[in-house]
């Protein structure tokens, strides 16, 4: 992601690559260290291959449908994300959907019926349309057009439901609603002056609005739906507040929302819709990610982002206590779903090393049930990693957090090699939780350091905003700090460190490699080279978003040069040491020509770079077949490099 308040697609950077294994080195020394050290290791942890990684299976979405008969899912298992009527004891699976090119992703089932909706893009262009699937197996794009964007907004408490799309004009998003029986639609607001479109309350008065001033203060709108009146600024303040929309209460008396402005991290208020007032609604001493309730309004949800984990607490609201659920495996629970009558409970478990798998429990039951095994039978849950989260001091003493992973074949007397893992972003956030990616490369021996650097989100508003207009500059600097921790481990071989990471982790990757001399390879996963292009080549639907982003990294017609200094592509013969590129064609956010002038920058430099181009993904690979293809070159790559 291009934008911290931008999330137009979830970027899958940690599902997205893994490898096999070929023991190279380029120098015999090196060689013979790697052909030991595997040695040793071999006796003890069994090294698995991408294929086996990547039988693993990806799920997402646990809605239950009307008569608490099936779960709505997608899963990978087909190697393309499709859509799955999954019994509520997991043992009938019915396909719903048959893709073999576009990932097709749940929304819905209508509120009385087995009829569903879904979204899915292009090859990975993030243009996304919104379907139908009637109960016959019948579909229909409720959304057509060619360069159009849309999203699902909500539904009526009378069974219709909204849709924002850019179809007007595409750099704004208006609001439609449908009816449930013909599908006819009725636009019912009229987007001219750039809002965000946050939600939409269950009785279909009110439409909660958001508006970027900067990257550190928007506010939020109240607009009343068929009303001819502007929309009300219901978060009036001074200074830099940023405001996030939880969404609306059950009962459509209040709309609760987030924000920053009495500590560093952000708390939830309560706007009452009837007499206008604010009012505190909850704390904790991180941000609050979300809130949100059961359908017949028995039970609240609520996330917490502790330290890079998902805290989640669910609360009866007729006696205030909280809901205890039988003993589970360790890891954090995901995606909480009710059903309507609040009986059934259904939710992902996910842990460094375990996957994410469905659970449903009968409320009040003794036991849960496990619907899925998504780590192949083939892999030993054992011989995975789970992360440790630490500390480091940066060149200027600022305290920066991190998950360290320690492979288990690490020892001082088999010092292992390294990498550091950068997030996207700016102000993404490496947190726990399993990707395939990094146990891949966990079980064939290289550690690795998944820095959460300065910008990161997280961990307070100060924290945050550290790297304004500071890109490739003090943020690079926390990656190179990063390096000198690791090189304090009696564990890790103090001259085989790397860098690798996606998006704006795959800028800072290129950024390490031409601006320092730290690291002995690179691999940079669709990272941004060219600010002043990318910047000048958003997606229209960011629009909204621009007067936010220039903010934080630049405005390319005012910061030209700033920006030409910190982009790579202008210093591509400063690059030395090795670096792969891995690209998608239909990136909207990166272009494909990014990669294209990196490569041959390097090239022209005489330093050795390898290029993998996936003609069919945009940001973030979806697809079985080109994840692995994707880590088997990483790790191909790092054997004869690092």
């Amino acid at each position: 992601m291009l934008s911290r308040r931008i999330s137009t697609v979830a970027l899958l950077l940690s599902a997205a690559f893994l490898l096999s294994a070929c023991n190279k080195a380029t120098d015999p020394a090196v060689s013979a260290n790697l052909s030991s050290n595997a040695s040793r290791a071999s006796s003890s942890i069994a090294q698995y291959s991408a294929e086996q990684f990547f039988a693993t299976k990806s799920y997402m979405g646990n809605d239950i449908n009307h008569d608490a008969s099936a779960l709505l899912v997608a899963s990978d298992e087909s190697g393309v994300f499709n859509l799955y009527r999954v019994s509520l004891d997991g043992k009938d699976w019915q396909p719903l959907t048959q893709s073999t090119t576009d990932p097709a992703f749940p929304i819905s089932w209508f509120p009385n019926d087995n009829r569903l909706l879904y979204t899915a893009d292009q090859g990975g262009n993030e243009l996304n349309h919104v379907y139908l699937r009637e109960t016959d197996g019948s579909v229909r794009d409720l959304t057509p057009g060619d360069k159009l964007k849309a999203y699902f907004a909500g539904w009526h408490d009378d069974g219709s439901f909204f849709i924002a799309s850019n179809e007007r004009d595409a750099r704004f998003f208006d609001l439609y609603r449908y009816n449930a029986t013909d599908y006819s639609r009725k636009l019912v607001y009229e987007n001219n002056d750039g809002y965000g479109i946050d939600a939409v309350s269950k009785d279909g008065r009110y439409l909660a609005l958001s508006k970027e001033r900067t990257n550190a203060d928007n506010n939020l709108f109240l607009h009343t739906l068929g009303s001819s009146t502007d929309p009300q600024l219901i978060t009036e303040h001074q200074g830099n507040i940023s405001h996030q929309v939880y969404g609306f209460t059950p009962d459509s008396s209040a709309l609760l929302f987030g924000a920053n402005g009495s500590s560093e991290f952000v708390a939830a208020y309560s706007y009452n819709l009837q007499n206008a007032s604010t009012v505190p609604y909850s704390q904790a001493d991180w941000d609050i990610s979300f809130i949100y309730f059961s359908d017949d309004k028995q039970y609240q949800v609520q996330g917490v982002n502790a330290d890079a984990s998902t805290v989640i607490s669910i609360t009866n609201l007729k006696n205030g206590n909280a809901l205890q659920l039988p003993e589970l495996p360790a890891g954090d629970l995901r995606g909480v779903t009710f059903s309507d009558d609040s009986n059934y409970l259904s939710f992902y478990l996910n842990a460094d090393n375990s996957p994410s798998n469905l659970y449903v429990w009968q409320v009040g039951s003794p036991e849960v049930t496990r619907l899925t095994q998504a780590l192949d039978s083939s892999i030993n849950e054992q011989h995975l990693v789970q992360s440790e989260v630490i500390r480091f001091n940066s060149f200027d003493d600022l305290t920066i957090p991190a998950l360290l992973y320690k492979p288990h074949q690490a020892n001082p007397n088999a010092k292992v090699p390294a990498l550091i893992w950068i997030h996207g972003g700016p102000g993404g956030q490496s947190r726990t939780g399993y990707s395939p990616m990094i146990q891949h490369l966990l079980n064939h021996g290289y550690a690795i350091l998944s820095v959460n650097n300065r910008g990161s989100s997280g961990y307070g508003k100060t924290f945050y905003h550290l790297d304004d207009l500071r890109h490739g500059e003090d943020d690079l600097q926390d990656i190179v700090y990063g390096k000198k921790y690791l090189q304090q481990l009696d564990w890790v071989a103090t001259d085989r460190i790397g860098v690798i990471g996606g998006s704006y982790g795959g800028y800072l990757t290129m950024a390490a490699m031409a601006f320092t001399d730290e690291f002995k390879v690179g691999i940079n996963i669709f990272g941004v080279t060219n600010w002043v292009r990318t910047l000048e080549s958003i997606p229209p639907w960011w629009e909204a978003y621009r007067e936010s982003l220039y903010a934080e990294l630049g405005d390319p017609a005012v910061d030209g040069d700033r920006l030409r200094r910190i982009s790579p592509v202008f210093h591509g013969d400063k690059v030395k040491k090795p670096v792969l590129v891995v690209q998608g064609a239909n990136d909207p956010r990166v272009l494909q020509v990014e990669s294209d002038e990196m490569v041959a920058a390097i090239r022209a430099n005489g330093v050795p770079v390898e290029y993998v181009l996936f003609p069919d993904e945009g940001h973030g690979f979806l697809k079985k077949a080109n994840r692995i293809t994707a880590q088997q070159t990483y790790l191909t790559f790092l054997q004869q490099h690092l």
